[in-house]
């Protein structure tokens, strides 16, 4: 069938499985060109599809030469319809990995589950003994608790008061003043329970207990903290309750790996082009005008470029891991810069749908959106009939 891009919103409906599996080998190819990575050797990516979770497990397959895990929940293809880009990027992976002699499986389900834990679980048990390196890079808007049986939504609001500044719509260009409602408590606490900690904690403690982490393991989970023109709308609201909750749980993860020596971070990154932060009102202002200013001073970078720096530079370049006071990794140094940010806070103000397209980089923006769907990759036939029918090659 001949695929293309099918908007509704913020999302695309359909994906290219050659587009996908072109940004995956683009991902290897970019970390076989730097230094070999003397990381973790058995590793387990929970959330390995997408974004800064595939982008790790590449580094740690073609970086250090780990045999990786991944854990993700996507939608499989059927006749005429395509799969989620996830599976795609996944299918791409494995069909790469086995083809380098590396070990390489996957479990499509809900993370936030007993039975995939479980399945999670007998997996290492069998093949790999245990793992050395746990990557929490869940991005689920929902969550079913796997104790109570109740379902929480996320919800992206403002806390104390209305929010009102500029955004814009990626498609249209068209930069406009938006207004968001504040969350109430329920709404807060919803949030947390599906963005925090606590499941990172739950799947660390079922790990341990099964006696499946080697000694020294390290889990690392992902956050984001951001300039002030956003922070009402992301660090101050719903999302940074949610946020400070996953930072905090760091410490109580670490004080329960001491006995094997282990310990967890959280690493600060780099804002992107995702699904859920083009969701976000304010974002895709921000990115298009910081993608400009850093692209503009040689410091710009995706998330492959962001985690094979992480892993180089901060978690295995053979001294101790450097922290914040609040003992976070900032792997956004680059995009928080003084100089950076104040170019930001400057063309904000003067930011407007007729001189957007001069001061910022929305076709840099519009064009990471579709690569996240396998399109507008070179090198890509998307005039060809592509087969929508690929599977993982683990997942039977």
């Amino acid at each position: 069938m001949i695929i293309e891009p099918r908007m509704r919103g913020f999302i695309c409906l359909t994906s290219h499985p050659d587009g996908c599996a072109k940004s995956v080998k683009n991902q290897i190819e970019y970390v076989k060109s730097k230094a070999a990575i003397d990381g973790a050797k058995k590793v387990l990516v929970i959330g390995a599809s997408t974004g800064f979770g595939l982008a790790s497990r590449i580094t740690s397959a073609f970086g250090s030469g780990a045999a990786t895990i991944g854990v993700f929940f996507e939608k499989p293809p059927v006749e005429g319809k395509t799969a989620s880009p996830g599976w795609y990027n996944s299918a791409a992976f494995e069909k790469e990995a086995h083809a380098a002699g590396l070990y390489a499986k996957s479990i499509n389900g809900d993370a936030f589950s007993d039975d995939v834990k479980q399945q999670v679980i007998e997996m290492i048990k069998s093949d790999l003994g245990q793992v050395d390196l746990i990557i929490y890079s869940l991005a689920s808007p929902v969550r079913t608790h796997p104790k109570t049986g109740v379902t929480h939504r996320s919800t992206l609001k403002p806390i104390g008061q209305t929010f009102t500044n500029k955004t814009v719509d990626f498609h249209t260009g068209i930069v406009s003043n938006v207004s968001i409602e504040p969350a109430n408590e329920e709404e807060i606490q919803n949030t947390v329970v599906v963005m925090g900690g606590e499941d990172w904690a739950m799947w660390i403690d079922d790990l341990k207990n099964a006696g499946l982490l080697a000694d020294g393991a390290m889990t690392i989970a992902y956050s984001y903290i951001g300039p002030a023109v956003t922070e009402a709308v992301y660090r101050k609201g719903t999302i940074g309750r949610a946020k400070d909750h996953l930072e905090a749980t760091a410490f109580s993860i670490t004080d329960s790996l001491k006995e094997i020596g282990g310990k967890a971070y959280v690493s600060v990154n780099k804002a992107l082009v995702t699904q859920a932060s083009s969701a976000i009102p304010v974002i895709p202002l921000y990115i298009s005008l910081l993608y400009k200013i850093m692209k503009e001073k040689g410091i710009h970078e995706g998330c492959i470029e962001q985690i094979q720096r992480l892993f180089q530079d901060r978690l295995y370049h053979g001294g101790a891991i450097p922290t914040d006071d609040k003992g976070r990794i900032r792997i956004d140094d680059w995009e928080m810069r003084d100089d950076v940010q104040e170019k930001v806070a400057k063309l904000w103000q003067e930011a407007t749908t007729e001189i957007l397209p001069e001061i910022g980089d929305l076709a840099g923006y519009k064009n990471d959106f579709l690569n996240l769907f396998g399109f507008e990759f070179a090198g890509v036939d998307y005039h060809s009939d592509a087969n929508e029918m690929v599977l993982i090659e683990s997942i039977k």
